[in-house]
């Protein structure tokens, strides 16, 4: 049988493109109009973190449970249901009134993007019988993602000179509308026999749910009240204590959620610990440049954000290095260099980054390469060690990581330079003491990321 190329598919893929786009353009777009609706809303700083905050904690706790539920119920039903919520919520902007309401309609596309983002891997997975196309499928929809994510903060500063805020998220409805109308026609409803079978394991779900938004809120308690307060620690073990009850849950249930035997599959396993490593890596790093920008290098704000530059060039055009390495080297090799590239950017950064910019932009390269390669491998590495039943819960997997250890990497780094450099962040410009404090956190960043890379190739 004939193999069919990715142009053959392209209402699919241009379906799944706008959901990944949606994904990676909705914070990116939305932190810049922030001053404007602190103003009009008349909203505090800390309400100003919960527009963004309420969407990536709905968004990274639901993501488990519902790929759970597409597994069972279909993929393709889940997230059209979910591009019409996306569609509704974003409407519903326009008769905000008050923070407190555009923060639950932020909850309200938190909950979108958890029933659309895992499912935008799994049917692409499935699109394809071959891993080669399988790769150029999603390098594709993570290349268009990307370009959102880059041109996000420019094209939503050039609308609201001519519009206001509302419309930065009133955008997301031609993309919603795009991806329905890509998916619904260009893929098949789901074979009832390829779907999982078995009941949901509703208090794993509650447990699994319950861990994760307690892991994405307490790196943000951290940085905010610092180490001195309850408040993160609290958080923290109250992490660790559902996190242990959701494994004693999956291990006695008759029917759970997460089958821990498939995630420790040496694939699926070392992908995970891969995508983890990438997702800390680039959080932390760029918050750690950002600051080193400004207070140790005095560069004002607008020359901190060209300074990022080389990671959003080589984030965009890094797709062109997938398929031939992957070509050259095979899936398992290409994890390894690109997971190993990440690790060296990060000591890149530790060892020389207080010698001046050229090291610093030589190590965002590095880890913005590596992670563009290990971003896509990793994912089809998880997809290939799982069962056809379970890809879903497996994109949910694969996009949780990510998303609980950027803040994890936020966190590190932010939490080893306060303690590194105990004064106020005024006091820092030129500081050599700063400097040394970024060393510091760069190296937290290091071990953890090579500690989970080594963990990876062990595994594959």
């Amino acid at each position: 049988m004939r193999t069919p190329v990715l142009a053959e598919k392209w209402p699919a893929l241009a379906g799944l493109s706008a959901v990944f786009l949606f994904e990676m353009l909705d914070n990116s777009i939305l932190n810049v109009a922030l001053p404007t609706i602190g103003r009009e809303l008349s909203a505090s700083t800390t309400t100003l973190q919960w527009v963004t905050g309420a969407y990536s904690v709905v968004f990274g706790g639901l993501m488990l449970a519902f790929g759970a539920l597409a597994d069972r119920v279909g993929r393709r039903k889940i997230m059209l249901t979910g591009l019409v919520l996306l569609g509704v919520a974003s409407l519903a902007t326009m008769s905000v009134t008050a923070a407190w309401q555009l923060i639950a309609v932020r909850a309200l596309m938190g909950v979108a993007a958890a029933m659309t983002t895992p499912g935008s891997l799994a049917l692409a997975f499935r699109l394809f019988d071959e891993d080669m196309q399988r790769v150029r499928a999603t390098t594709l929809i993570s290349t268009v993602g990307l370009i959102g994510l880059a041109v996000g903060p420019t094209v939503g500063g050039l609308a609201l000179t001519v519009a206001p805020w509302q419309a930065l998220l009133l955008v997301n409805v031609p993309v919603a509308a795009l991806a329905f109308l890509g998916i619904r026609t260009g893929i098949p409803a789901d074979d009832p026999t390829g779907l999982h079978r078995e009941p949901i394991d509703v208090a794993g779900a509650v447990l699994a749910t319950a861990t994760i938004v307690l892991a994405l809120l307490a790196p943000t308690f951290f940085v905010e009240a610092g180490t001195a307060s309850a408040l993160p620690w609290s958080a923290a073990a109250a992490a660790l204590v559902t996190g242990v009850c959701f494994v004693l849950r999956e291990k006695t249930a008759r029917h759970p959620l997460l089958d821990l035997a498939l995630v420790a599959r040496p694939l699926v396993s070392s992908g995970l610990a891969m995508k983890a490593a990438a997702g800390s890596a680039t959080a932390g790093l760029s918050y750690l440049v950002t600051l080193h920008l400004q207070f140790g290098l005095g560069w004002a704000p607008a020359q901190a954000a060209l300074g990022m530059l080389p990671q959003v060039v080589v984030l965009i055009a890094g797709g062109a290095l997938i398929t031939p390495l992957i070509t050259r080297v095979g899936l398992t090799k290409a994890a390894w260099l690109s997971a190993a590239a990440v690790v060296c950017g990060l000591a890149v950064y530790t060892v020389f980054g207080g010698f001046g910019y050229v090291w610093i932009a030589v190590a965002l390269a590095l880890v913005a390469a590596g992670i563009r390669v290990v971003g896509v491998v990793a994912g089809t590495n998880v997809m290939r060690g799982l069962p056809a039943d379970r890809t879903t819960i497996g994109a949910a997997l694969v996009d949780t990581s990510g998303e609980v250890t950027t803040g994890i990497g936020i966190a590190l780094s932010g939490t080893v330079l306060a303690l590194a450099f105990p004064g106020a962040l005024t006091a820092a410009l030129h500081s050599a003491d700063f400097l040394t404090a970024t060393t510091y956190a760069g190296l937290a960043l290091t071990v953890l990321s090579a500690a989970l890379v080594g963990f990876g190739i062990l595994r594959s």
